[in-house]
């Protein structure tokens, strides 16, 4: 039985769609390439995107956050409403969350597109505690449900990736391997 099975076998995954965003807006970064990762690790099944706008979020402004927000914005929220859950893996810029991750979900408040979605957190990064932590914060306020068992802090990262974007540190992909079976578990059972 391979790791998919494995992790995944009584779970009834069939249409569960998953959204993925990346804190960091640099397409090779070492957090992209988890989300990757984790979406070779779910069963085809499964509808894995990883979201790719996060650069085209304007600055939150509360003066637009009304009946018609920017285009950005209405996809975005689009997107987490109808997402039976949410990955979030980001670095830690500055001893803090990185600023268009903080936007997108300032952008969130007023909505209710994260209210009790299901949500995994992973901060990989140099250190990596103080935006984890902020980020537990904000999550919630936004009364998401940050799953237990899938809020995951890998430090030193550059270490456990490879230059070609593959994990190299077994713990490390195990414990990614648990937070994904974490997640689809709450994710199940969070829909029957």
């Amino acid at each position: 039985m391979n790791k998919k099975a494995q992790t995944t076998a009584t779970l009834n995954l069939r249409g569960i769609r998953l959204l993925a965003i990346s804190g960091s807006l640099r397409s090779g970064s070492s957090n992209h390439h988890i989300l990757k990762y984790l979406g070779t690790q779910v069963p085809t099944d499964i509808n894995y995107i990883i979201y790719d706008e996060l650069a085209l979020i304007p600055p939150f402004d509360p003066g637009l956050d009304n009946d018609t927000p920017p285009d950005a914005v209405v996809r975005l929220r689009g997107l987490l409403t109808n997402a039976d859950g949410l990955i979030i893996c980001t670095p830690e810029y500055a001893f803090g969350v990185p600023g268009q991750l903080k936007n997108m979900l300032d952008w969130l408040v007023s909505s209710s597109s994260l209210v009790e979605k299901p949500v995994a957190l992973i901060t990989a990064s140099l250190g990596g505690e103080h935006a984890h932590a902020s980020l537990l914060l904000t999550l919630g306020a936004l009364n998401s449900h940050v799953v237990d068992g899938a809020a995951l802090l890998i430090s030193f990262i550059r270490s456990k990736i490879n230059a070609e974007g593959q994990i190299i540190h077994q713990e490390t992909e195990e414990s990614l391997n648990i937070l994904m079976h974490n997640f689809l578990t709450l994710v199940t059972n969070s829909l029957q």
